[in-house]
């Protein structure tokens, strides 16, 4: 093709107004055309034939009648002919390169191939190590985290008319084991089942530190209470939710790598203050911008703001968390980067209560370079400039979002007319080693 490149006339408009999807044919043979030489479309044959006619400048004669039909397999039989059906056509011969104008077009097409290479490896790419960071984490969050929600249908039914909250207590209240927030609630057997080689997961959950799920505005103590505020329809449906969520978000942690190395007790206290916003980071995927919902599945597992204070959230609390999912959303993020975000939110050094802050800043400096490196090799600048640091502020935003909804709900005053008191709703679990 560089031969053809340099044989070949100057850049032809034509060409931009050819079908690339329709057959070449050659104008003089009617052979499969390979472009536009010396002003014509043809052949690699006849360009040769016609660049060596003129330049020798042959006068050739015609044995026959002088219009003989020129094809494939009888162009060489009469080159007059071949050599007039050239130039009926339009093949000039002022299209042709000299000796000295072909090799510096050679020159030419050598410098561009090698300042393309140059560029090629001055491009940002992302090591080996971190690809195979980046595809662990990737491989983590999909044994964690279920795209299609089947599991949703395990949990209590969500309840959005008042009328039916008492056929549904009585349901779910026949059978206690099947209450999925209760201490024995999940099979962790089937849960280990589900997290990446290496991970095993045991839980006592009579050990672990609470983690404060205030962020959701559910309540433990009266979950399955006669006295509990009858507007809290979707309380037990999105309580069992959040409880599962826990126990991947769990799964996914231990699959990065060094957080096992991590002191136990640092490994808690990251878990404990990270879960609900790894959440909030995972219910992107299912947030719609369009009627501000999160789409779980079918229409049974579709919740609006409305589904949220039923769970005992107040609208001033959902604004922000909403401005918090479109913000998100609009950043348009590939899944290596909204998975690297993710590790970035768990390996957070300054949490409550980490011990070897240096060592957990180790771990998060990996991630937040490979996050880096892909972002400055899969996007194009100038846009690649601002978007880590957009990535970054989303987690500072959703921390102070976590902090202030956990501020309000402990601020909140409990009915002296409900004996039964509300608190946050907990999860108790420990990871075993």
């Amino acid at each position: 093709m560089d031969q053809m490149a340099v044989t070949s006339s100057a850049y032809q408009p034509e060409d931009d107004e050819f079908d690339r999807n329709c057959p070449r044919i050659c104008g003089v043979c009617g052979d499969r055309a390979t472009g536009f030489h010396f002003n014509a479309m043809t052949c690699e044959g006849c360009k040769g034939f016609f660049r060596r006619s003129m330049k020798k400048k042959a006068n050739f004669t015609c044995p026959f009648s002088g219009n003989c039909s020129i094809t494939k397999d009888n162009r060489r039989h009469c080159q007059a002919c071949r050599l007039k059906r050239c130039q009926d056509i339009g093949m000039m011969k002022e299209f042709i390169l000299t000796d000295e104008e072909v090799q510096r077009k050679k020159e030419m097409i050598l410098k561009r191939k090698e300042e393309e290479a140059l560029k090629e490896a001055k491009k940002p790419k992302l090591s080996d190590e971190q690809e195979k960071l980046i595809a662990l984490l990737i491989d983590a969050h999909h044994k964690t985290f279920d795209a299609s929600y089947s599991y949703f249908s395990q949990f209590r039914p969500p309840v959005r008319d008042q009328s039916k909250m008492e056929e549904s207590e009585q349901s779910t209240s026949t059978d206690a084991s099947q209450n999925l927030c209760s201490a024995d609630s999940f099979a962790f057997d089937s849960f280990s089942a589900s997290i990446p080689e290496g991970c095993n997961l045991s839980i006592d959950m009579s050990e672990l530190p609470k983690l404060d799920l205030s962020i959701f505005g559910m309540f433990h103590d009266g979950i399955n209470s006669p006295k509990r505020n009858e507007k809290l329809t979707m309380l037990p449906h999105l309580a069992d939710l959040v409880s599962y969520s826990i126990q991947k978000v769990v799964g996914f942690a231990k699959a990065i790598p060094g957080f096992r190395e991590l002191l136990a007790d640092d490994q808690i206290a990251l878990l404990k203050s990270s879960a609900i916003e790894i959440i909030m980071l995972r219910s992107n995927e299912s947030f719609s911008v369009e009627d501000m919902s999160w789409k779980c599945g079918n229409d049974e597992f579709k919740y609006d703001i409305n589904d949220v204070t039923r769970a005992g959230h107040s609208l001033e609390l959902l604004e922000p968390l909403i401005k918090f999912q479109v913000g998100l959303k609009n950043l348009n993020l590939h899944e290596p980067e909204h998975v690297l975000l993710m590790a970035i939110c768990i390996l957070s050094p300054d949490r409550p209560g980490v011990q070897n802050r240096v060592q957990v800043e180790r771990v998060q400096d990996g991630l937040s370079e490979t996050l880096q490196s892909y972002i400055r090799a899969k996007h194009p600048p100038p846009g690649n400039r601002l978007l880590y640091p957009k990535m970054i502020q989303k987690l500072t935003d959703l921390r102070t979002l976590s902090e202030e909804h956990s501020k309000q709900f402990q601020s909140l005053t409990i009915n002296p007319d409900c004996s039964t008191q509300l608190t946050p709703l907990v999860l108790e679990e420990k990871i075993g080693y």
